[in-house]
């Protein structure tokens, strides 16, 4: 199963390990997209874009239409919620034009402490 990790991390941790990967030749054994706070992520991964990853988890390339077809929504807001993930790298665009999401599980990582 190829799954991403979504996590919050600060840009220099994110290039601390991008700088250690490089030196040993080991990447990570999955796929990880950062942010650099809770609310960026939030911000970029509304419930309406969740929602759009759930039926692309798995699915394969597909046309924008045929995402709002699956998700049951405008193509309209679907294209812009697809802009937006394409431009965070957490959706991908084909040879063809289609859109995919490149993986079939996501994980959400991060902590909240005490301030």
């Amino acid at each position: 199963m190829k799954t991403v990790t979504l996590d919050v991390r600060t840009p220099a941790d994110a290039m601390a390990d991008f700088t250690q990967a490089w030196n040993t030749g080991k990447s990570e054994k999955s796929a990880r997209i950062s942010f650099a706070s809770p609310e960026l992520l939030w911000r970029v991964l509304t419930a309406k874009r969740w929602e759009l990853l759930k039926v692309l988890c798995g699915a394969g390339p597909v046309s924008i239409r045929e995402a709002a077809r699956r998700a049951g929504r405008d193509v309209k807001a679907v294209h812009g919620d697809v802009t937006a993930l394409l431009n965070a790298g957490i959706l991908a665009r084909t040879d063809k034009g289609c859109i995919v999401f490149p993986y079939d599980a996501v994980k959400v990582e991060f902590l909240l402490h005490a301030a």
